[in-house]
């Protein structure tokens, strides 16, 4: 059976695909999100998941390495993770009762025969109107800080979030239909990695 490699810290994305029947083994790519930059909020996220990909694969002499990164846009602005609580506090402030889109870049690498193929998923996310105090007492939870646009569909900021349009998983960070289509196109069904 092929090795599937998750280029991710993320809980989450590692959650998604065992809960999709896959066991990837993770290897983190050390790479550093802050000096890439790109155009567009989509470019960013490719960039990234690719540049994760990439350096993964490096290491590799064979398998399936899976790279993704996500950004939340808001106004033509890429989000990532907030990192301090005032970030996260002044994000909430401005996010409330708007609409913004959780674009997830994603790279599939088949190490062995050199094939790369990549897209960005994009899922448009109506938020609520949180109180200041629920926004403080979010923030003060420390879920906010290590995510990618501030909020989580699964956890805790999922109260805040009024509905989406698109791929839930895509929120979580990875969206499995898009991922079945990037592993066809490197010629491996995806049913032959399930566990």
């Amino acid at each position: 059976m092929t090795e599937l490699v998750l280029a991710s810290a993320s809980p989450a994305r590692l959650g998604v695909l065992r809960a999709a029947g896959l066991d990837p083994k993770v290897v983190v790519s050390g790479v550093d999100e802050d000096a890439i930059t790109a155009a567009t909020p989509e470019e960013l996220c490719l960039e990234l998941a690719v540049a994760k990909a990439d350096a993964v694969s490096r290491t590799l002499a064979e398998g399936i390495v899976i790279g993704c990164d996500s950004v939340l846009e808001l106004d033509g602005v890429a989000y990532g993770k907030p990192g301090t609580p005032e970030n996260a506090l002044r994000r909430w402030q401005t996010m409330r009762g708007r609409t913004g889109r959780l674009l997830t870049g994603h790279c599939v690498v088949d190490v062995a025969r050199g094939r790369r193929v990549s897209e960005v998923a994009a899922t448009v996310v109506r938020f609520g109107t949180p109180s200041d105090e629920e926004i403080e007492a979010y923030v003060a939870s420390g879920e906010p800080l290590r995510v990618a646009g501030a909020f989580t569909l699964d956890g805790l900021g999922g109260w805040f979030v009024e509905g989406i349009e698109g791929d839930h998983g895509n929120v979580l960070g990875i969206s499995l239909p898009l991922l079945r289509r990037l592993f066809a196109d490197v010629g491996v069904p995806v049913t032959t990695l399930w566990r």
